[in-house]
């Protein structure tokens, strides 16, 4: 996990002391740190003011169909940012949609507010699920207690739920912020310059990796304050209840609100969900130049041939790790346990240029070879499939196991007999989520892929960066189909908690 990482840090000091710093101290840097700080923040502010309602009034109020409005309001995660930015673009301009449909002139959306617009849209669920789930383990009486001794809605936000939402509230905006941070797709196809597009630029372009590798120990270095302060917010936070008892729900009279609620979580599901779809089956129908359905096929078995593989070898990696810490815990085992988080909080850029940098100066024969990417996307993906493995062991007994040394099995027979059978839905769950994660990955995939490896994500992206908008309609629609199979996974499991 850390040895491409730490590579980084030797291709980075090859130049020389002068060198190095004229490559560090240099006013783009600065302009690039602005741009990618500001992006973050905004996408975080944006994702808040649409988040928070939105989980308070499908948590706690009498809502009309909140199932509905709770499913329609998850379906963006499965639109990748990339895909996101596709059907934006594709909006406006002379030959965009709304030209073409309706006769409208509309300026195509590019720059700060278009990266803004298409990550904020298929991010915004991940906070939106942790307030939801805040506001779920939130106990009326308190808010009960605080109104009988004179408060009022001011004052319970600020001192009742702001508080108590703290955890869920930073773990959602922890991995925003990672997204953010981490994101090629939707900035580079929007043209706005972050850390993570002058990257790739000096890597595919300029071919100058010491710079290269600069920027992408900048851009770990920026993902690591992030983590740092997270852990750091959340130090001391105490807010268990001091006395046991039932928890009680209560639900919110929205009254003379329903409809001016209901119409708002509308446009949030117009903005997010219907326009991007619809823009996507609109092209689909439109006719394709370049694209046919047997491009589109070896696409589509390229992205299965290595997200199969990628999702077994975490599975493989995550198991031993889920074991250990939770059957042997300890100062090692949890640091390896987070070790496992690593992969998945460094930036993909800045770890596909790692294992790049690795692999040319220890094993080039590994260079741009399947085996390698799909090395990367495990590990990059491995906390994914590190946490399901890991909670289905906190479910299975170890007496099962001590049972099985005791009529004479050895502990590997023991573990594979007794353990591993109630593992089973655990790791089907990891594994689908590194699938998935695999099927939409792109920046690791362009830098490690195979001399003419093309996946569905990488011809949207392609297509859509020449303004091929129908060449790249059908894989973007074929991405979103399997994409959703993640949202109905994650719902499923939201709707049995």
């Amino acid at each position: 996990m850390a040895l491409p990482v730490l590579y980084l840090f030797i291709r980075a000091f090859d130049a020389e002391t002068g060198t190095a710093a004229a490559l560090v101290f240099r006013w783009r840097n600065l302009e690039l740190l602005w741009n990618t700080l500001s992006l973050t923040i905004g996408v975080v502010a944006v994702s808040t003011l649409i988040s928070y309602p939105l989980a308070w009034v499908t948590a706690r109020t009498d809502l009309p169909f909140r199932k509905t409005i709770l499913t329609l309001t998850l379906l963006p995660m499965a639109i990748p940012g990339y895909v996101m930015a596709y059907a934006l673009l594709s909006l406006g301009g002379d030959a965009g949609l709304f030209a073409q449909v309706f006769g409208w002139q509309v300026p195509r959306l590019s720059g700060y507010w278009g990266a803004l617009a298409s990550i904020t849209f298929y991010s915004y669920p991940y906070l939106f699920l942790n307030l939801r789930s805040g506001f779920m383990g939130l106990d009326p009486a308190q808010e009960e207690a605080a109104r009988s001794l004179g408060s009022g809605t001011h004052d319970i936000f600020l001192r009742i739920w702001l508080p108590h939402l703290k955890p869920a509230y930073l773990s959602g905006v922890l991995v925003i912020g990672l997204y953010v941070l981490g994101d090629f797709g939707a900035v580079s196809l929007m043209r706005y310059e972050t850390i993570s597009y002058a990257l790739f630029m000096q890597y595919a372009g300029s071919y100058d990796r010491v710079y290269a590798a600069w920027l992408g120990l900048m851009l770990i270095s920026i993902t690591l304050v992030v983590l740092i302060a997270e852990a750091r917010l959340l130090r001391g936070t105490r807010l268990s209840r001091v006395g046991t008892g039932a928890m009680r729900y209560h639900t919110s009279q929205l009254r003379g609100w329903k409809v001016p609620v209901m119409v708002g979580s509308g446009l949030i599901v117009v903005a997010s969900l219907v326009l991007p779809v619809g823009t996507v089956v609109w092209w689909s129908a439109y006719g394709a130049t370049y694209t046919t359905w047997a491009d589109v096929g070896g696409s589509l078995w390229n992205s299965f041939r290595a997200s199969v593989p990628a999702a077994a070898l975490a599975c493989a990696m995550a198991l031993p790790l889920a074991y250990v810490s939770v059957r042997y815990r300890s100062g090692f085992t949890g640091m390896l346990e987070r070790a496992a988080w690593f992969g998945f909080a460094t930036p993909p850029l800045a770890l596909g240029l790692a294992f790049v940098f690795f692999s040319l100066h220890w094993v080039p024969w590994l260079y741009q070879s399947l085996a390698l990417l799909v090395f990367a996307y495990a590990i990059h993906l491995l906390a994914e499939a590190l946490g399901p493995i890991r909670s289905a062991l906190y479910q299975a007994p170890p007496s099962l196991e001590e049972a099985a040394r005791s009529l004479g099995a050895g502990p590997f027979e023991a573990f594979r007999r007794a353990t591993l059978p109630l593992l089973r839905t655990g790791t089907i769950t990891g594994a689908a989520f590194v699938f998935l994660g695999v099927m939409k990955e792109l920046p690791i995939t362009f830098i490690l892929g195979p001399i003419g490896f093309e996946t569905l994500a990488t011809n949207v992206w392609g297509f859509t960066n020449d303004a091929l908008f129908a060449d790249a309609a059908p894989y973007a629609l074929i991405l979103l189909l399997f994409s959703s199979l993640f949202v109905a996974l994650l719902f499923a499991r939201e709707t049995r908690n």
